[in-house]
């Protein structure tokens, strides 16, 4: 066929990958869905080599051979050098003839706004913030755990539950009907139960991010002790968009503050409530506002960005992606 389109875009995650191929005047031409990016686990090449396969299945759906330029925003692109590598990797199989590779934090931020202007912070397994500027200026942070300092995240708050009901249970800390209500939700008796389940590996670590919510549900029952760990988290959450939104001077400018992932966009009402009384006190010029778009559509617009697309080209690739019914394979 030999056809051009655009843009290809590529959201891809730690469990799924979105790809989109965008035309010149904002028509999405194809979409695919992949599994899971994760270099860190596989290697670079395995992981581009998985992704091959859902931007085949893209460009087969709309009909072309290559776009213009690529705007990869993926997992587990956490430091500029990694950015670099993915970037080599990607420009690699030429499917465009310009490369850019951001962190996939950056798609769920572009997603949430009508221009590239604000900051997000997004929770779901782990805890991440960016902020941008039309000018080109980002803030960003490692996210590399508490390795970089990082604090929250779903499995971070089950590890921190598991350690106040481990504490609750054998009499070093206070109690919590966290030492309950953890261990039933395996159909476990008790804490220690559920310990020696999981360092056995009776219990397949990966589940542990379950008991994020067993968590949400404890405090919202009025638990003190998870109550706390949800306060904590919203100061967390707060510290980091006060931290973005002053490196980028836009604290004292009405800007948005885009709040994704898992953790934030579920509606627990104590951690809604805690980060917009936290942010009113600490940026009472940020606007909050919760992201359920597709990360894939702040792809495609970083892209068309790039590419000095006109205002009514991106508002046709958010139309598509917010209609109603599905966009994607």
């Amino acid at each position: 066929m030999g056809l051009t389109a655009s843009v290809l875009a590529i959201d891809a995650g730690n469990s799924k990958t979105d790809v989109a191929v965008v035309a010149a005047d904002g028509e999405v031409l194809g979409t695919a869905r992949g599994g899971g990016f994760r270099p860190p686990v596989v290697g670079v090449e395995t992981a581009v080599d998985a992704l091959a396969d859902t931007v085949t299945r893209a460009y087969r759906a709309a009909g072309v051979t290559a776009a213009t330029h690529v705007s990869a925003c993926l997992a587990n692109a956490d430091l500029p050098v990694e950015e670099e590598q993915l970037a080599a990797a990607l420009h690699a199989r030429a499917w465009g003839t310009s490369v850019d590779v951001r962190n996939d934090t950056f798609a769920i931020l572009r997603a949430g706004v009508a221009e590239p202007r604000g900051v997000a912070v997004v929770c779901g397994a782990g805890i991440n913030c960016v902020g941008m500027r039309p000018d080109g200026r980002t803030a960003r942070f490692p996210a590399l755990g508490r390795l970089s300092g990082d604090w929250g995240g779903g499995w971070g708050l089950a590890e921190e539950a598991i350690w106040h009901a481990a504490r609750a249970e054998d009499g070093r800390g206070d109690a919590t009907t966290l030492a309950h209500t953890l261990p039933a939700h395996f159909g476990l008796p008790t804490m220690y139960s559920l310990i020696e389940s999981l360092h056995l590996e009776d219990i397949e670590p990966g589940r542990r991010h379950e008991l994020a919510p067993v968590l949400f549900r404890t405090a919202a029952d009025g638990d003190r002790i998870a109550r706390g760990i949800v306060d904590r988290l919203a100061q967390e959450v707060v510290t980091m968009a006060v931290v973005a939104l002053t490196r980028l001077e836009l604290l004292e400018e009405e800007t948005p503050v885009l709040l994704g992932g898992g953790v934030l966009a579920a509606g627990h009402d104590q951690l809604d409530d805690g980060v917009r009384e936290l942010l009113a006190a600490r940026a009472p010029k940020a606007v909050p506002q919760v992201v359920r778009a597709r990360p894939v559509l702040g792809a495609a617009l970083l892209g068309l960005d790039r590419l000095g697309a006109r205002a009514g080209v991106h508002d046709r690739v958010r139309a598509h992606f917010e209609s109603p019914g599905p966009s994607g394979d």
